[in-house]
């Protein structure tokens, strides 16, 4: 991490990604949603996160992204971790790239640093990440599909 970005990015897959591009990414949302608090991503395989979701929140499964929030006081806003199988998965189900369903997720991890919580709010989740989906050019959200899902 360099000293003025706040943000660092560890790919831990050798699976190939754009590197440069999630970056860029990630500072922008940093700068964004987080207002320059610092963040760091892991992007790993589903193997990983999966141990990760187990040790922190005692769900043995894998899953798209995990929040891992810092204390308030500490001017940092915490770290996420983000499964590429999971995201090559739900990029292709639906229709755009990984590196676009990367960033969907850096985004909706943001927002759970940030303090928000779909699971326990009425819709200012869904409605804060949808702006600034829209904002940052990308497809359809976490938050949109679920809705879609349900009323299915």
């Amino acid at each position: 991490m360099s000293p003025d970005s706040g943000i660092s990015l560890l790919i831990s897959t050798r699976r190939p990604v754009r590197k440069r591009a999630l970056n860029a990414f990630l500072l922008q949302v940093g700068q964004c949603v987080l207002h320059g608090r610092e963040v760091s991503c892991l992007i790993t395989t589903d193997a990983s996160i999966r141990k990760l979701n187990r040790q922190f929140r005692g769900k043995d499964s894998a899953t798209d992204v995990l929040s891992f929030p810092a204390t308030k006081a500490s001017g940092v806003a915490g770290d996420l971790a983000i499964s590429l199988d999971r995201a090559t998965a739900q990029a292709i189900g639906h229709g755009h790239s990984t590196h676009e369903e990367l960033c969907i997720l850096m985004l909706h991890g943001a927002l759970h640093l940030a303090g928000m919580d779909h699971e326990k709010d009425t819709g200012e989740m869904a409605r804060c990440e949808t702006r600034w989906r829209k904002r940052l050019g990308l497809p359809t959200g976490l938050m949109e599909r679920t809705a879609r899902s349900a009323h299915a």
